[in-house]
């Protein structure tokens, strides 16, 4: 069972609209995407740049023109790739757009073995292979459906997810998992739930290794081969990307952002956000006002 405050906060799907969209925009939105997990499919295509992705063991540099496919609870991460600017558009849907949730045997053969684990897609899916064409032309429409959030064009979205997987099925993109020995992510996911529900917190490594009964060490060395960063850049990342929500979203003032975010220090916390984001807080929470004003224009 895996621990709720390891979810994203925020709610992807809900009953009535069972998808989300998001265009990524890297580093201009947010620094990266930490390693993070949800209850729900995650489709990305990526537009423009490069940047390195972390999904379950899989670690690949994903390049425009790539089409990513992750089921549900796999963690997963992207970094943008030096001064390399990375877009994508995102498309994370609810389990029951593909039929979970009834008893027919398609969805019992091919849908709940992706959710469970017992076979997996392989990723990515890039331009040169045989039936790259036909998934981008699905992908295509489905993102094209998503960005009009329509009740009307939720009809031909559900009917173009189950092409794109049926697409999967009848390729070699998915294959069955060989082997039943617990991944090196999983392995560490017990701490980055701890981490996400804590990371306000004063955490040091020798906690959290002991949280994984590991040597510190050890523990260091897995969980940079698991997250692709060390404990104490993951610890940042987190920390980072709630203040740039919080100065996006809230009216809070920026010391205040910094104590919820954990860091006691003002002068540490605008340090480590313009190390990370490019520009201090309140040039940061300017921008956004910016952005936004624009928008209603």
């Amino acid at each position: 069972m895996h621990h709720p405050a390891a979810r994203e906060k925020k709610q992807h799907s809900t009953t009535l609209v069972p998808y989300s969209y998001y265009e990524c925009r890297l580093p201009e939105y947010f620094a990266n995407v930490p390693m993070h997990w949800h209850n729900e499919f995650e489709i990305d295509c990526i537009l423009r740049g490069s940047g390195e992705f972390i999904c379950g063991d899989d670690k690949f540099t994903a390049r425009e023109g790539d089409l990513v496919i992750l089921p549900p609870n796999m963690l997963h991460a992207a970094y943008p790739d030096g001064a390399d600017e990375l877009i994508y558009d995102a498309l994370v849907f609810h389990p029951a757009m593909l039929g979970m949730g009834s008893n027919d045997r398609c969805t019992a053969e091919c849908i709940y073995p992706l959710i469970n684990g017992s076979i997996r897609i392989q990723i990515p899916i890039r331009p040169g292979a045989d039936t790259y064409p036909e998934f981008m032309k699905s992908a295509d429409l489905i993102f094209r459906c998503a960005k009009t959030n329509r009740s009307r064009q939720d009809l031909l979205l559900k009917s173009e997810l189950l092409r794109l997987f049926w697409l999967l099925e009848t390729s070699d993109a998915i294959i069955c998992r060989q082997d039943a020995e617990q991944s090196c992510s999983e392995r560490i996911r017990p701490v980055l739930e701890y981490m996400s529900a804590n990371f306000h917190e004063d955490l040091s490594i020798d906690q959290l290794a002991g949280l994984l009964h590991l040597s510190k060490s050890y523990f260091m060395s897995s969980f940079k081969n698991a997250v692709g960063v060390s404990a104490i850049e993951h610890l940042t990342q987190l920390r980072i990307n709630a203040a740039c929500e919080a100065l996006s979203e809230t009216d809070k003032m920026i010391s205040d952002i910094s104590l919820d975010c954990g860091y006691t220090n003002l002068s540490n916390f605008n340090r480590q956000f313009k190390k990370i984001v490019g520009c201090t807080p309140y040039e940061y929470r300017n921008g956004k006002k910016a952005d936004r004003h624009r928008s209603m224009d």
